[in-house]
């Protein structure tokens, strides 16, 4: 009796996403927990696993199709095992060995094909596309992923090394092609376009803005910066001082880490911060749990670890998913000013920015001071300007006067 193969459940952040590949054929046998297809979402790429060993009958939803969470997307017979055969008498067994000794010899003569060699050199509809951009082949790209299957960043990496290139092919394509392309928006960019859009939709949104002097975060860097790496092994960034000020004015002003869930407000006792990150799929959000309970060198190593697993493509379900408040830093790119758009039922989102050195009038002197503009994005359906502008100097006093973050004061 076939059984059927369907998507996994999807958490409550991704409402869809698009079968990108099939990395077995129909008639092909699989053992438990292999990798039988892979679902490309906004977010993560999420593998359908199998349940039990088995064979593919028949696949339902081909590739690049858009799919729902729990959908049936193929059916499987499972494999008989010895275990299942247990009822059946001996010399019933011995008669089939008997009545095809022909058939073994046969199959000796012919060595079967390995499931790693049935899937060396797969790759997707995303993953082929680029391959054919970046003019490569796959012969010389060694995949990353198990099953020997070719991902995106296996050909970045391909073509940062020149690899297979075929340089007087490239000039013959855009030869072809002129000075414009027409090509299908990533599944990653069509989702996060149609979200921003709902979140101008069904938000109240409005920024406030504030600048804060860094001078003291920058000298306590450069004082502890060597024996901070040398004890944790991490860096001591900007980054984490911005999370834990952030956690600490949540806690103090907890309507803004508060979110609106039709008639009601939901008031979070716990800190949930996700942080912006930038990889070759898109921006992604990872989010840092219980904030609260984290030292700094703890959140450094969570923005550290984040970023590797966005920069490989391994970031999973739960390290996207939840989040009570947003941190974006469109200072690493130069930006020195912006307005980020609310994710979506939170209710504030915090922008970080370049810092640049400015003259400062300090106890009446006029001194030259590493600034950043800071932006806060608020629902202002929840949250009024006198709330958003508090939260937004909290931040700024604990970031110019870092001692009082360090000692909880």
């Amino acid at each position: 009796m076939a059984e059927d193969i369907k998507s996994p459940q999807f958490p409550e952040s991704i409402f869809e996403g698009t079968l990108s590949t099939w990395l077995k054929k129909e008639g092909d046998t699989f053992e438990q927990d292999d990798v039988l297809a892979e679902i490309e979402t906004d977010k993560v790429v999420i593998e359908v696993t199998a349940q039990s060993d088995g064979q593919l009958e028949k696949i339902i939803i081909p590739e690049g199709s858009v799919i729902k969470s729990q959908e049936t997307i193929g059916n499987y017979s499972k494999k008989i095992t010895k275990k299942d055969n247990k009822d059946k008498t001996k010399p019933k067994v011995e008669e089939v060995k008997k009545a095809q000794p022909e058939k073994k010899e046969e199959v000796m003569e012919s060595p079967k094909v390995t499931s790693k060699q049935e899937v060396k050199g797969k790759i997707g509809p995303a993953a082929k596309k680029l391959l054919q951009e970046k003019n490569l082949t796959t012969e010389n790209i060694t995949p990353t992923r198990k099953k020997g299957i070719i991902t995106k960043e296996d050909i970045l990496k391909a073509a940062e090394n020149n690899q297979s290139v075929e340089p007087e092919k490239a000039t013959e394509k855009m030869e072809i092609k002129g000075d414009s392309k027409r090509v299908p928006m990533s599944r990653l960019r069509s989702v996060v376009a149609k979200r921003l859009l709902e979140s101008q939709a069904q938000t109240a949104s409005l920024t406030t803005f504030n600048e804060v002097d860094l001078f003291e975060i920058k000298k306590l860097r450069e004082k502890y910066r060597e024996s901070f790496e040398s004890k944790y092994g991490v860096k001591l960034g900007f980054m984490g001082m911005f999370i834990k000020a952030s956690s600490i004015a949540l806690q103090d002003m907890p309507i803004v880490n508060a979110s609106i869930d039709g008639e009601d407000v939901v008031y979070h006792g716990f800190q949930d911060i996700g942080v912006a990150v930038s990889s070759e799929r898109g921006l992604v959000v990872p989010v840092i749990k219980n904030v609260q309970e984290l030292s700094i060198a703890e959140i450094e190593k969570e923005v550290r670890d984040y970023s590797i697993k966005a920069r490989e493509g391994k970031l999973e379900m739960d390290d996207i998913t939840g989040g009570t408040f947003t941190i974006s830093n469109g200072g690493v790119f130069g930006s020195l000013l912006s307005t980020p758009i609310l994710n979506p039922p939170q209710s504030a989102i915090l922008g970080m920015h370049k810092i640049q050195d400015r003259p400062m009038v300090i106890e009446g002197k006029v001194e030259i001071r590493p600034m950043m503009y800071l932006a806060l994005t608020y629902d202002h359906r929840l949250l009024d300007g006198k709330d958003a502008v508090s939260f937004l100097v909290k931040i700024k006093e604990l970031l110019e006067s870092p001692e009082s973050m360090i000692l909880g004061v």
